[in-house]
């Protein structure tokens, strides 16, 4: 596993550590909307070196988590997950959900996210699956970024 990159502010996606909250479902949306900034104005920094030997650092696009969310929120993600289950929640989780998917997948697509990464988080991996000799099933996984042309 990798470690994060030297200098990552990770730990500011939690504040300061405090009693968690409760929102009402309006707060939750307001909350997820305030989020989606944070994350937009705190890029990810990538360390390039160019042919010329100049070092730069340049900004990555951060991806939207619901983990995030939830240490941005300051709400445990099981309270994420039980907020899902009510009705009064349903529809503004649903929207959160669509607003992190349609974020990753437009990001990767644009190719500023890993679109390996990103397809595995949004459970899009192609895959084929044959049977082997002995019946069981043997399942291939696609990867689309390194198919030649």
């Amino acid at each position: 596993m990798m470690s994060a990159p030297h200098g990552n502010q990770y730990w500011k996606l939690a504040h300061n550590w405090r009693k968690p909250k409760s929102y009402q479902p309006e707060q939750l949306w307001e909350k997820a909307i305030e989020y989606a900034s944070w994350c937009e104005k705190h890029p990810l920094s990538e360390l390039k070196v160019f042919g010329s030997g100049v070092k730069m650092k340049v900004p990555k696009m951060r991806a939207m988590t619901i983990k995030g969310f939830c240490l941005y929120a300051n709400i445990h993600i099981s309270t994420f997950y039980e907020y899902e289950k009510q009705k009064a929640y349903s529809e503004i989780i649903t929207q959160v959900r669509a607003l992190f998917f349609s974020q990753k997948f437009e990001g990767a697509a644009a190719d500023l996210l890993n679109s390996n990464i990103i397809a595995r988080e949004l459970g899009m991996a192609d895959k084929t699956e044959l049977t082997g000799k002995d019946g069981n099933p043997i399942i291939i996984f696609k990867d689309f970024k390194n198919e030649q042309p």
